[in-house]
């Protein structure tokens, strides 16, 4: 028998706080240390198309990434599906799957296995399966990612605290406004610590890591491509709305980079203006198809534009809720996510409180 496998469970106390992308960085940095690292989310969220795939699809991303062995994953053990909810509700599955989860502490491979914990620390009550009772089940510390919103990200924190006990290793302070930075780190990081809470990064908030592709924005608005289809790789960091006259159009443009633009097909002038900032997309509302003036000068600075049959409140919408709910499928993301944490997250701390020791590497 190989040496027991430590558990790292990675939380958040609401949903979409960038928990993928925290995991990532972790796992890289522990990697550089020369810890041999496993990696599992015992309940998925976006499972493959594939029926025979079981992977959920951030799970096989970040094998990928990480260039982990079949042997350093663990198995998704459900997906939070409607069909898998109803089939619960209805008695159809009567899974044990605390069972089923505990059966990963008899699993070998790695030293050091990083779980994805469920969005909330409530989600997964239906299944046995909330953070909390994973944390018992595998007798495993947990870590924390929250979206700092405003100085309350305290609330919840303390209200985790109280239900993790000493389970809680530490949070991380995720998507922190620029310029509150050193406010937060002075003031929520010492209040946090006061309370038994140890802080082990507070991450600056990233346009980049918000991000979403072009492509991404195709597929949300089911959107038809009328031109430079190549450039859907282009990342989009800010929405903007084209609804004024074009020289306040200009101005409102000049403020942001890397944006997208919504605005009506019967438009041209303000198609144009977008094309001459730091637009990197044109999505055109009302079926209007643009003039060959804008589909020329789009072609040249390599814009795609996008035509959608949406009204432009319900298109901002979906833009909106997409930037909201952003996945880390991107090289560029993985790069900076990785450089964030080698800045700002207190390794060396976290290997501490897990009694993890680096390994010499030659």
């Amino acid at each position: 028998m190989g040496e027991s496998v430590q558990y790292l469970l990675v939380g958040s106390p609401e949903a979409y706080s960038g928990k993928s992308a925290i995991i990532l960085g972790l796992a890289h940095l522990f990697q550089e240390k020369g810890v041999d690292i496993a990696y599992g989310k015992p309940m998925g969220t976006c499972l493959s198309e594939s029926e025979a795939d079981t992977l959920d699809e951030d799970v096989r991303f970040i094998a990928a990434t990480l260039n982990l062995p079949e042997s350093r994953l663990r198995p998704t053990l459900l997906s939070l599906d409607p069909n898998t909810i109803a089939r619960r509700i209805k008695g159809e599955d009567s899974t044990h799957y605390q069972q089923a989860l505990a059966a990963y502490g008899r699993m070998q491979g790695g030293s050091l296995a990083l779980l994805e914990g469920p969005g909330t620390l409530d989600e997964g009550s239906l299944f046995d399966l909330t953070l909390p009772q994973m944390a018992e089940v595998l007798g495993a510390p947990v870590l924390l990612v929250s979206r700092y919103h405003s100085d309350l990200v305290v609330d919840s924190l303390l209200a985790s605290k109280r239900v993790l006990g000493d389970r809680l290793q530490g949070v991380l302070l995720n998507d922190v406004p620029l310029d509150q930075v050193d406010a937060v780190d002075a003031n929520v990081r010492s209040f946090l610590e006061s309370k038994g809470i140890p802080v082990l990064a507070v991450l600056p908030r990233s346009d980049l890591l918000r991000s979403v592709s072009v492509a991404e924005l195709v597929h949300q608005l089911n959107a038809e491509v009328l031109c430079r289809p190549d450039r859907l790789d282009l990342m989009v960091e800010s929405l903007k709305i084209g609804a004024m006259n074009v020289n306040a159009a200009l101005k409102y443009f000049r403020k942001s980079r890397n944006m997208a633009v919504v605005t009506g097909g019967d438009r041209p002038d303000i198609q144009l203006a977008a094309l001459e900032t730091s637009t990197h997309c044109l999505i055109l509302t009302g079926q209007i198809p643009p003039t060959p003036a804008v589909l020329s000068r789009a072609e040249d600075l390599e814009v795609p534009i996008l035509s959608v049959d949406l009204d432009t409140l319900t298109t901002v919408e979906i833009i909106d809720r997409t930037f909201g709910q952003v996945r880390l499928h991107e090289s560029i993301k993985v790069q900076h996510i990785r450089q964030l944490m080698q800045s700002h997250f207190d390794l060396e701390r976290l290997m501490r409180s897990l009694g993890l020791e680096p390994v010499a590497t030659a």
